[in-house]
């Protein structure tokens, strides 16, 4: 990460964006490590509203999928679905709706800051390590 962020600043890029929501430890790590090499970052979600923010995501015609779960904190079937209102609803009243507590983890593969949708094709749900996936591929990988 740090080559990574030494070539961006060659670039004159001094601030990066994060789109964390409120656990204040994950956000200090990430500004120490910034300032390690004078950059900044902008975390403009930062104490928002998880559910309204899920509901907006939605509604502003985004698209994900759930590639990841926390069977600790939430079932395994809701690996491998669709990030939508009916997630939303069935999502017991514990979870954040944004996974923000590590309840699960989103691909997103459309919306409206992309060109056009990704091609994904979802493989099985399987259990590695304690936690439950749903790997995605382009269907153009062979």
């Amino acid at each position: 990460m740090r080559q990574l962020l030494l070539r961006y600043q060659a670039k004159r890029v001094w601030r990066v964006v994060f789109g964390d929501l409120f656990l204040q430890d994950i956000r200090s790590y990430r500004e120490q490590q910034l300032a390690k090499l004078n950059m900044s970052g902008i975390f403009p979600l930062w104490l928002k509203d998880t559910a309204q923010l899920a509901r907006d995501f939605i509604a502003d015609g985004f698209r994900a999928v759930l590639v990841c779960i926390d069977p600790k904190q939430i079932d395994p079937s809701f690996c491998g679905r669709e990030f939508d209102a009916s997630l939303l609803a069935d999502l017991p009243p514990s979870a954040d709706p944004c996974g923000e507590n590590g309840e699960f983890h989103t691909f997103v593969y459309d919306g409206p800051i992309f060109r056009r949708p990704l091609e994904v094709l979802k493989g099985p749900v399987v259990q590695r390590d304690g936690f439950w996936f749903c790997d995605v591929r382009s269907p153009h990988d062979v």
